[in-house]
């Protein structure tokens, strides 16, 4: 028995009629042409900022002045007051939980949990949590906040676990 011949590769590339190759050009877009309106350059006077000197001249200074010295002669009284903003008396600041943990602790003088101190806040009405559900929680991570970032200069000192008190000046 004969053995069949098998094709190489190149031989099956050789044989095998190729795909021409074709360019795709784009073919040319007929714009159409439109005619431009011509404008015709005026002369428009230039405002006396826009002139080539650098300072204004003394007529047009006087003017603006006189301008500003009529508006503020010219107001009514009634106007003037519509103008100014009603006084209000100065209301007292309103304490921050810590400032108000610190009230608290330096007129009970006994360490305390956070939570005894947000109800002591509460019910001397220094400070009233806006509606966070863990208030407790919030103090007690400001207090250790202070107590890391001013070290001995801290208002609290943590006396045992969960308690603080006012930190003793002398």
């Amino acid at each position: 028995m004969a053995k069949k011949k098998t094709a190489t590769h190149q031989s099956s590339k050789a044989g095998a009629p190729r795909k021409a190759k074709t360019k795709k050009t784009a073919l040319p877009l007929e714009m159409p042409q439109v005619a431009a309106p011509i404008v015709e350059a005026t002369e428009v006077p230039l405002p006396a900022r826009a002139r080539s000197s650098t300072q204004p001249p003394q007529a047009e200074v006087s003017h603006v002045a006189a301008q500003l010295a009529n508006r503020t002669t010219d107001a009514t009284p009634s106007a003037k007051s519509k103008r100014q903003k009603a006084t209000k008396e100065p209301q007292p600041a309103k304490l921050s939980a810590i400032d108000a943990a610190a009230k608290v602790l330096a007129e009970g003088g006994a360490a305390m949990t956070t939570k005894a101190m947000i109800e002591q806040m509460a019910s001397k009405g220094y400070w009233t949590s806006p509606g966070g559900q863990t208030p407790a929680a919030t103090l007690y991570s400001a207090i250790l906040r202070e107590l890391s970032t001013q070290g001995e200069t801290a208002r609290f000192m943590k006396t045992e676990r969960g308690k603080f008190a006012l930190r003793t000046q002398g």
